[in-house]
């Protein structure tokens, strides 16, 4: 083999070496929306990879299992990922540097590497880089052991309020639910504080889910709760509550649904989601308007005080909506949260049911009208 082929080996591994080592560097000690393209690449392939297998799974269920190995699957990945990289980097400089061959290389990198001291150069030089790489293997791995607790303190702090929302949106989680079932149980005045605590939790679930990219797989616990369906439900009862009554929907409805709106944003370009970051508040939107007097009918039903008619309600209502709607549907092709209502549609998964509350006591065992429903 000549020289010139060797020297070229040589540059193409220090260069492998050191974009490897630049990956491992900001995912894992400055994590930024922009620096994770490996651990992005890897997620999307994986959730690409299974897509096939999830069209032939008869129920949701099956298809949240195999769903779920995903966002871990894309760690474990990605963990080897950058072990393998290295090797073949500092294989190809050993190459050049010991004259043997690619194949013994490729054994003494792999030696050095994982710290397992079978093998190594005879040069002085060799002997360096054996040193410098097993440096740089034991280096890697102790970041990764690291890196799990943050990971998974990240994804539990979010499943926190995840799961909490399910007593006040139902499930699946609905946005008019929320204000409905606040209306029904005469804690309206506890939105502000709800509607604060979901700003707080898009302003973690943003800094969190940009920085480490797979977080966007890992899925609930129990199949019938999504972050994202959360979220969505949440916009969705903050927008609701802002476009039926101006005068009284409390200002932290608004926080809410900026802070959410600039959570889903920066998910879609830290995975390259296409979307309009001003678009017109008059812009169509996917939601129907026939869906949205759903929702209308259901809050007129409990008597929630309503300044709007159904038009004016329908037209503030998809104001604001435009600003998100494009991109949670895009994460819903990715992500496939369960089937709820005003959720994009997607027949193969399933159909959406909606949450259902029944007033159940000793005398109405089979369930009763809430206390300030219509026709109470």
């Amino acid at each position: 083999m000549t020289g010139w082929v060797r020297a070229v080996g040589f540059a193409v591994g220090l260069a492998t070496v050191l974009l490897t080592a630049m990956s491992v560097f900001t995912t894992l000690v400055i994590p930024r929306t922009t620096s994770s393209r490996l651990l992005r690449s890897v997620s999307r392939f994986l959730a690409k990879a299974v897509a096939p297998i999830l069209r032939r799974l008869d129920t949701y269920e099956a298809k949240d299992r195999l769903m779920g190995t995903v966002g871990p699957l894309a760690m474990i990945v990605l963990f080897w990922a950058w072990l393998v990289l290295l090797l073949v980097g500092f294989g190809l400089m050993v190459w050049w540097v010991s004259g043997g061959t690619l194949t013994g290389s490729l054994g003494v990198s792999g030696s050095s590497i994982f710290t397992l001291g079978i093998l190594s150069g005879r040069t002085g030089a060799n002997k360096a880089l054996d040193i410098i790489e097993a440096g740089s293997g034991f280096l890697v791995i102790a970041l990764e052991i690291a890196y799990l607790p943050t990971l998974y303190a990240s994804f539990s702090a979010r499943e926190t309020e995840v799961t909490m929302l399910a007593a006040r949106a139902g499930v699946p989680a609905w946005g008019p639910e929320v204000l409905s079932r606040h209306h029904r149980f005469a804690n309206m005045d506890e939105l502000p504080g709800l509607y604060a605590t979901w700003e707080r939790w898009a302003a973690a679930v943003l800094e969190s889910h940009t920085g480490y990219p797979s977080l966007i797989w890992f899925r609930s616990p129990d199949p019938t709760r999504s972050w994202l369906l959360a979220l969505v439900a949440m916009l969705d009862a903050a927008a609701l509550h802002t476009s039926l009554t101006p005068s009284t929907a409390p200002r932290q409805a608004r926080l809410c649904l900026q802070m959410g709106t600039n959570c889903l944003r920066s998910l879609a370009q830290a995975l390259h989601i296409p979307f309009d970051p001003d678009p017109l508040p008059n812009a169509p939107i996917r939601l129907t308007k026939e869906e949205f007097f759903e929702g209308f009918d259901l809050l007129d039903g409990v008597g929630f005080p309503i300044e709007r008619d159904r038009e004016d309600a329908w037209r503030q209502f998809a104001g604001w909506r435009v600003n998100y709607e494009s991109v949670a549907d895009a994460l819903t092709r990715l992500v496939l949260p369960p089937p709820a209502p005003w959720l994009l549609p997607r027949p193969d998964v399933g159909m959406a049911n909606f949450p259902r509350v029944v007033n159940r006591t000793p005398d109405a065992p089979e369930g009763g009208t809430f206390p300030g429903a219509k026709g109470s």
